[in-house]
This record gives structure tokens, sequence and C-alpha cells, in this order.
């Protein structure tokens, strides 16, 4: 597995607090079901744990800090959460590169997917299927209730089983190791259980994809695929079949509902296949990618020509060879690509070259027709600093600030147009206020602290500071009563 650091390591320090302090009521053991597991853990508290985890993966190299890719699944994930009727928080769908196949829900509506399971998908149904499935095991609050089999456990068997549940995310092995290590009774009521969520999350997905437009059948062949090469690789099984058990009775289940329903074609959104063919640039050196995108595009072996094209053109921008680039953005005019994806693509050759203004216009005018594709507004931002307009750069940045006030990376590109025009203070208040919207505290707390000290800020800017620094010290320290992240 890619991460380095497990969340096991350093996190189970923080479980065995959370499970066992008192300020929670969990002294006497965990919350029970249904309407008490609500009262004992609130989604405010679910929301915050998440986000410490989510803040884990931030720091490793896997994780996949790519606007376009996680805007599109972000995009997919809301369609269907959308059309729940049991969603208590905002949902967040994340990508790390990873060659398993693999996706997870945590605690506070975080769900990260791993790009195998992506590429896997070979059509948008199938992978809103797997979407569908992970929004459920967290509408339904599987993870929560998960903890509080205080009938049949002890508290020291919950926390060997909580800190296996997130250790599975990250590594099933390790997960599945975790839980051997928990008392026996407590294991098998633990595993019975899942598979009834497992169930559970089949049902309430299946018609989340129903009602979202897309086709019903897409989940049952993608977990019939993945129960086929579980069968043909029977020691080396995807890790979602490790952390999801599948049964040939939840795949007859699936096929039964989607019997029921009258057919629908569902067109494939170019979007899909351009996500794909990016992250299939990104796998590998250079080199390979250009000689696999090469071998489809020459034996004409693809799912889509277009795809291959904009796939070849990122392996050609990672080699370094722009005349290629231009070559395959050629190719994808020819075939009439309309899509913001192939626009920013066209505007990142121009950056590379030293057109700055070629490519701020075409970033404005793909902005124009694409208003809420936030790559695209980065990515013009980054073109103004590269240009050296800060104040461009910050004036366009405080636009998108009121279509986005929580969108942290816009303040992270604030920072760089203040740090752009030497304005200290400026630069680690913005850089402090993206840390704290991301629960961040102790980094948000040394930035304002860097504010206070910086020489340029007039009265009422260390005053803010200043007023900033006491509201979050607080909620520092208020945190650490609870002892939590």
């Amino acid at each position: 597995m890619p991460l380095r650091r497990p969340l096991p390591h350093r996190f189970a320090a923080f479980l065995l607090a959370l499970l066992l302090a008192p300020p929670l009521g969990l002294a006497e053991g965990l919350p029970d079901l249904g309407e008490a597991a609500q009262a004992d853990l609130p989604p405010a508290l679910e929301q915050r744990i998440g986000q410490a985890i989510l803040n884990e993966y931030r720091s490793e190299p896997e994780f996949v800090d790519d606007a376009e890719v996680v805007g599109y699944l972000n995009r997919l994930g809301h369609r269907l959460a959308e059309k729940s009727n049991d969603v208590r928080q905002p949902f967040e769908f994340f990508v790390i590169r990873d060659k398993t196949l693999n996706a997870f829900a945590m605690p506070g509506g975080y769900i990260g997917v791993h790009t195998a399971l992506i590429l896997a998908a070979q059509t948008e149904s199938e992978l809103a299927g797997v979407l569908a499935h992970e929004i459920s095991h967290v509408t339904q609050r599987h993870l929560a209730r998960m903890f509080n089999k205080q009938n049949q456990s002890t508290v020291p068997t919950l926390i060997a089983m909580a800190v296996a549940v997130l250790a599975a995310r990250n590594n099933s092995s390790v997960g599945m190791g975790g839980v051997m290590a928990a008392q026996a009774a407590g294991i098998q009521s633990q595993l019975n259980y899942t598979r009834d969520f497992e169930r559970e999350a089949d049902r309430v997905g299946f018609d989340l994809l129903d009602r979202s437009g897309f086709d019903v059948h897409g989940m049952e062949s993608f977990f019939e695929r993945l129960q086929k090469f579980g069968r043909l690789y029977e020691n080396n099984a995807p890790g979602y079949l490790r952390t999801h058990p599948l049964t040939t009775e939840r795949i007859a289940d699936m096929a039964n509902r989607a019997q029921g329903k009258p057919y629908r074609q569902v067109r494939e959104p170019i979007e899909f296949l351009l996500v794909r063919a990016k992250l299939k640039a990104f796998e590998g050196s250079p080199r390979d990618a250009v000689a696999d995108f090469g071998a489809q595009l020459k034996e004409k072996k693809y799912a889509n020509e277009a795809a291959s094209h904009f796939g070849m053109a990122y392996a050609q921008m990672r080699a370094g060879n722009l005349p290629a680039v231009t070559q395959e953005l050629a190719e994808l005019r020819r075939l009439k690509v309309q899509s913001s994806m192939v626009d920013l693509l066209s505007a990142l050759l121009a950056q590379k070259l030293g057109d700055f203004n070629g490519a701020e216009n075409q970033l404005r005018m793909a902005l124009f027709h694409n208003p809420q594709e936030r790559a695209l507004s980065y990515a013009l931002a980054d073109v103004l600093l590269s240009a050296r307009k800060p104040d461009v750069a910050l004036k366009h940045i405080f636009n998108d600030m009121q279509l986005w006030p929580g969108d942290a990376q816009l303040y992270l590109l604030q920072a760089q147009c203040y740090a752009a025009q030497g304005k200290l203070l400026l630069q680690h208040r913005s850089q402090a206020d993206a840390y704290a919207m991301r629960g961040q505290l102790p980094q948000a707390i040394e930035q304002l602290q860097l504010a206070q000290k910086s020489p340029d800020g007039d009265f009422f800017e260390y005053s803010q500071v200043e007023a900033l620094l006491r509201e979050l010290k607080q909620k520092r320290a208020d945190e650490a009563k609870e002892k939590l992240p």
C-alpha cells in the first residue's frame, strides 16, 4: 500500500481518547443504535473526526491534488447525495493514487476513492454505483453503529475494532490483523454485522443510483466483475472485496432489482473518459505513459479516441515534449471535443510556452462558459501570478471567494499573491485562514503568530490577527479538553 505512515500508528491514540473520553459520554460504554447513537456521536463530531483523518491523507504524496479530477468526482458524488433523504452533513470526495481497487467511507461524510478503481470502472454508472454504496454507508451511519455493540463486546474489543476499521481503509491486511487481535466473540458478531451493513448499503445505494438517472445495471456489473477478479486471484483479491464482503447473494439481489427497472440508455459523458485518461497519463514514468497511449492510438485499441489523445497530451507534457502536446491538441480540435478539460490543457500549454496573455485569455473564455469550474479559476490565478500580475490575481480570487467562501485553496492562492506583493502579515493571515478551514488549528495558530511578528501591518490588521488568534487558541483549548484532534 502507498501510505508509508498507516493510520493505526498515528491515530490509535486518538481513537482511544475518543472512545474513552468522559465528556463524550463514552466512559460507560459506546452509544446505542439509532437515536441514541445519533445523540452520543453527533454529525458535527463525526465531521471533525473525518477531517482529522483527511488531513493525514493530505500530507501523503499519494494524495491526488488535482482540481479537475477531484472536482469531477465531487460533482458525481453530490449528484447522488442530493437524492438521499438521510443526509445529515455535507459530503467531500477525495482521490488516493493507489494501484489497488478500493473506496472507503470515513466519519463525517468523507469518501476516498483509489485511482485504480476509477480506471477499472468501464462506465460512469459503474463508478456512480460504488459512490452510491459508500454514500449509503455514511447516511445509514454504519461506521458509528459499528462502534456501539456494547451488549456483545467489551470496551477494549471495541477500541481494537475502531483502529481496525480505519486501518482497513488503508491496508486491509493490517485492518484484519487488528480485528483478529480483539476478542473472538466480538470478531464474529462484528463480521456478521458488517455483512448486514453491506446489504443495506446495496439497497439504499441502488435507489440513489436509480433516482439520480444512472444505469442501475452499473452497480451489478462492477461488483460482478470484482467478484470474478477475486476468484481468479484468490490470494490477491481487490482491496474493496476485503473491506466490503461480497457474496453471490448480494450480486443476485442487485441483478433482481435491476431486472425490475425499465431499460435506461445513459450517454457516457466526455468528462468521465477524460478524467480516466488523465489519471492514466500520470501513472508510472512519463516514458511508459507515452508508450502506452502511443500503442493505443497506433493499434486503435481504445474505448474513445479523443480520450486517448487527451491522455497522450498529458503524458507528453510530463515528458517535456511540448510540440507533441500541440499535435495532440490539434487532434482534439479535429475531433471537436467540447470540454473545459481540453480548454485547461490548452491554457497550460500556453503557460509553459511563456504565452501568459494567451493562457489568460483562454482561461477567461473557458470560465465564461463554465463559471462553476474551480480548476479553471485556480489555473487563472496561477497564470496571473506567473505573469507577475498579483493585483489582478487578487481581484479575481476575491470575486471567487464570494462564490465559494469556504474554499481553502483560494486562500492559499491569496497568500501567494500577498507574498508576491511583499505583504507578509496578509500572507500569513491568508495561510492561517486556509488551515483553519481544514481544521488544522496548530498550523493556523502558527501562521497567525508569524503575522503578529510581521513588520508591515497597520493597527486594524494587527487587531484582526490578535482577535482571530484568541478565537483559535480557545477553540484549540476546548478540543484539548475533549481529547479530540
